[in-house]
């Protein structure tokens, strides 16, 4: 079976996340989640799951279109 090719990468500024969930909502892979520690800010932020490596993004960018503290990056593979 071949190996499957992840899409693309997802990284969440955790300092600039406000928690509001939005990304959560409109990922089609279920790959953020909410962290367990609080930032600086005294949110608690977004973050990537583990399932980032298990299922993979495919790089569809909602989450940071949708997100309203600009604070997610989406690289795609090419």
């Amino acid at each position: 079976m071949a190996e499957k090719r992840v899409k693309g990468k997802i990284l969440i500024d955790r300092e600039r996340c406000k928690g509001c969930r939005l990304c959560m909502d409109v990922c089609p892979n279920e790959l953020i989640e909410v962290d367990n520690t609080l930032n600086k800010k005294g949110y608690t932020p977004a973050r990537v799951s583990e399932k980032q490596k298990e299922k993979g993004c495919t790089g569809c960018a909602q989450c940071a279109l949708v997100c309203p503290e600009v604070a997610i990056e989406v690289y795609r593979a090419k």
